[in-house]
């Protein structure tokens, strides 16, 4: 087959690509979590789960075209450094087509970049590999960075798993981590450091935080809280039952809150309360209510008091840290409300190893007046 039309077929996930191309980078780059492996002599694939991996025919003796794909060259030099190598532009043009349309490329905006360090990047490239290879991001996850290191997230509760979910979002890029209520034997709150965390950021095109504006207010007073730092957090996770001080507070803010819990051998993430628009934690008290008549009396003897211990084991705190983490950079990442714990629960039930999710509308009778939204 003449070199000029190799390349022909793509294959992979079911697709089969032609030569147009919607959109090529301009400054392409292999996402960095493919790797390259033969098929045969002639089929070069990138990557290897085929939920992932793409497949390139006709690469023989042109597969080392792939690695000027490293984002240090744009569009243009990327094809006149393949036409030095004696590849045909016709060629070069359609494996870029090929790659873009594929989803395999990323194209690094210059822009976004510049406003996240080097040495961020280089601490949070597995993250930056992930986001780009699971949400399909043609930048690289460089504008999902920049939305986490803008943002902040308070953590409340001093149990397992509020630590562990704190440590995970630090170390996901959030910019900066809380714990108002936490206790001496805690670790300090967590950020990033300045010498990662630019003074430019965040860019102008990612709004993170989403409360920017409003001045930081003390939370209603309750043992052992503490105001909440600097600008109201873009999220609060809750990890013990929240005192009705702190549930009006964050409604009346405005706060997105994620409902965390592991004990009695259960864990349960959620629901992701979007004030005013999703069902907040009333909406479940007395839909659990409805079904309980006895609930209203429990719930008057759960303020302030927790099982002593807790009935959850390391693997149980971490299962329920790591589920919490993920719908937490869900919201960041989206700044969206269809997540799964929006008007829901997830829930993983000892000795059994599957998330379950169960659904909790808004209530009518509650005064969140979700239902209206709905």
């Amino acid at each position: 087959m003449p070199q000029g039309e190799r390349g022909a077929l793509l294959y992979g996930r079911g697709l089969t690509v032609g030569t147009r191309c919607h959109s090529v980078s301009v400054r392409p780059a292999l996402k960095p979590g493919l790797l390259p492996v033969w098929r045969d002599r002639d089929t070069l694939q990138i990557g290897i789960d085929p939920r992932r991996a793409i497949a390139l025919t006709g690469m023989t003796g042109i597969a080392w075209f792939i690695g000027l794909l490293d984002g240090s060259r744009d569009r243009a030099q990327v094809i006149r450094a393949g036409i030095e190598g004696g590849i045909p532009e016709q060629t070069a043009e359609r494996l870029l087509a090929l790659l873009a349309a594929s989803g395999v490329i990323d194209d690094f905006p210059a822009g976004t970049l510049r406003v996240l360090p080097q040495p961020l990047r280089s601490r949070l490239a597995a993250e930056l590999a992930t986001v780009s290879l699971a949400r399909r991001d043609g930048d690289g996850g460089a504008r999902t960075l920049a939305r986490r290191t803008a943002a902040q997230v308070s953590v409340h509760g001093d149990g397992r798993a509020g630590t562990v979910i704190a440590s995970l979002l630090t170390t996901s890029g959030i910019g900066q981590v809380t714990r108002p209520d936490r206790g001496p034997q805690d670790p300090p709150p967590q950020k990033l450091s300045p010498q990662e965390l630019s003074p430019r950021s965040p860019s102008p095109r990612n709004p993170v935080p989403r409360n920017p504006a409003r001045p930081a207010t003390a939370q209603p007073g309750t043992p052992g809280t503490a105001p909440l730092n600097s600008a109201l957090p873009d999220l609060a996770v809750l990890t013990d039952r929240p005192s009705p001080g702190l549930h009006d507070w964050l409604m009346r803010e405005r706060i997105p809150h994620l409902a965390v819990s592991a004990s009695e051998a259960i864990g349960v993430v959620g629901p992701l309360v979007i004030p005013g628009s999703t069902a907040c934690l009333r909406c479940l008290d007395l839909a659990r209510a409805d079904r309980d008549p006895a609930w209203p009396l429990i719930l008057a003897q759960l303020c302030g008091r927790q099982p002593d211990p807790a009935s959850c084991d390391a693997p149980l705190a971490t299962a329920v840290a790591a589920q919490a983490a993920f719908q937490a950079l869900a919201l960041i990442d989206r700044a969206g409300s269809d997540d799964a714990v929006t008007n829901g629960t997830l829930e993983l039930v000892l000795p059994g190893w599957q998330w379950r999710r169960r659904t909790w509308p808004p209530h009518p009778r509650c005064s969140c007046r979700a239902a209206d939204a709905a």
